[in-house]
């Protein structure tokens, strides 16, 4: 039976959808899961084995005890139907199907559109040939999970268009074909344009000549630029922002924590003092990079996906140095505790822990492109095949044992914390 006056209660049901929408999304879980197999597939831009690590390295510090294996499979100059590394029948039976992915990536666009005007003729070649690989995925790994990313940007942003309209609005093009065609194929989907482009336009505005850094060719982003792709795939992952939560209150309150452990809390001396063990790392944002601290500052990456928070009530000094494992890590006013510091934008042993994770991701990738490129295609038709898979063989050894040194950086580890009030 409809209500009798449903105008007057249309208001209340929006506004509570409008409540529980954002709930909802929040709670839709990560979108790896225990024993994934991910293979990143795309051109020069995924070759660059950067937003692919950092996405890895993500996953390796967010979830510690997840089990997931990561191949890169980028090749210079690729387009939907291949490129250096060979038509793309051979780089989809080689580089794809051998690894039985449970979740694929696929990232082309930029060298298909050619760097020039659109052209209805070259966009369906990109059309049936985006197309043919769906089709071949679909034929060899049925089970797989689809990502489509829609191409990452070509800088029009801190300098003038090659020609008008610029060459961004015609990856845009290809970037609305590939929505439809997400929702048409029933298909995941990841956007790697728009929140790069933003950022462009947010770090020009502060600082021109490096923003230009971020996109030196226009086209490959520096590491900085990679890490806004990551977070956007990351983002269409469900990627959690929570790396911990720690509430203390000085006055005797429990701990309040979530994905934390505090224990040995001590507030009955000047100096306050406890153990916290994480359960998850911040992301691995190198502090000495001044181009990763200008794409931070001009994008939404903190608040989106590395929320490390401390908060401290009940001080009564006005200020607090804090330290973690008896080291400095900066000094605060009370009223900032009590508010709450976001420690993944310092520099602290989690952070430095990230970070040694990170370089063993880049390790562990460079040790498989190595084998990849160097024996499996660039020996293709030299050597015994024998030799090459005995070759390989030992390369994979190595490449498993930097994988499990990886895993095991990655886990939780006790930190000692003091508030030591400043005189």
């Amino acid at each position: 039976m409809l209500p009798s006056h449903p105008t007057r209660r249309a208001p209340a049901l929006c506004a509570l959808f409008a409540f529980a929408a954002p709930l909802l999304l929040a709670q839709a879980p990560f979108y790896l899961k225990d024993g994934d197999r991910v293979v990143f597939y795309g051109d020069s831009i995924t070759d660059q084995r950067l937003y692919t690590t950092f996405t890895e390295s993500y996953v390796l510090t967010r979830f510690p005890t997840l089990n997931v294996a990561f191949t890169h499979s980028g090749w210079g100059g690729d387009s939907v139907s291949g490129g250096g590394g060979g038509p793309i029948d051979l780089r989809l039976s080689r580089d794809v199907f051998p690894y039985h992915p449970t979740v694929v990536t696929i990232m082309l666009g930029m060298n298909d559109g050619r760097y020039r005007a659109f052209d209805q003729t070259i966009f369906n070649t990109y059309k049936n040939g985006f197309e043919h690989i769906l089709d071949s995925l679909h034929a060899n790994a049925p089970n797989a999970r689809i990502t489509l990313i829609q191409p990452s940007p070509y800088d029009d942003v801190t300098r003038p268009p090659t020609f008008e309209g610029g060459y961004n609005a015609v990856l845009l093009r290809y970037s609305d074909y590939l929505k439809s065609l997400a929702q048409t194929r029933h298909l995941d989907l990841a956007d790697l344009n728009n929140p790069v482009t933003a950022m462009l336009r947010q770090a020009a505005a502060t600082n021109k000549d490096d923003a230009q850094k971020i996109l030196p060719d226009r086209v490959h982003p520096a590491a900085a630029g990679h890490l806004i792709m990551a977070a956007a795939l990351l983002d269409a992952w469900h990627a959690p922002a929570l790396v911990s939560e720690v509430a203390l209150d000085v006055k005797g309150a429990a701990p309040q924590t979530k994905n934390a452990k505090v224990q040995a809390f001590r507030a009955d001396s000047p100096t306050i003092s406890w153990t916290t063990t994480e359960s998850a790392l911040p992301l691995p944002i190198d502090p000495r990079d001044k181009l990763m601290d200008l794409a931070v500052k001009s994008s939404g990456i903190v608040d989106q996906l590395d929320r490390e928070t401390l908060r401290v009530t009940g001080l009564t000094a006005a200020k607090y140095d804090l330290k973690i494992d008896g080291e400095p890590v900066g000094s605060f006013p009370a009223a900032d505790f009590a508010k709450g510091i976001n420690l993944a934008t310092l520099v602290t042993p989690m952070l430095k822990q990230a970070l040694e994770v990170h370089a063993l991701t880049l390790k562990h990738n460079n040790i498989h492109f190595f084998s990849w490129r160097s024996i499996q295609t660039g020996l293709a038709t030299d050597a015994s095949p024998a030799t090459k898979q005995a070759a390989m063989a030992e390369l994979d050894k190595l490449d498993n044992e930097l994988v499990a040194e990886q895993r095991a950086a990655a886990q939780p580890r006790a930190h000692h914390f003091e508030l030591v009030p400043v005189q």
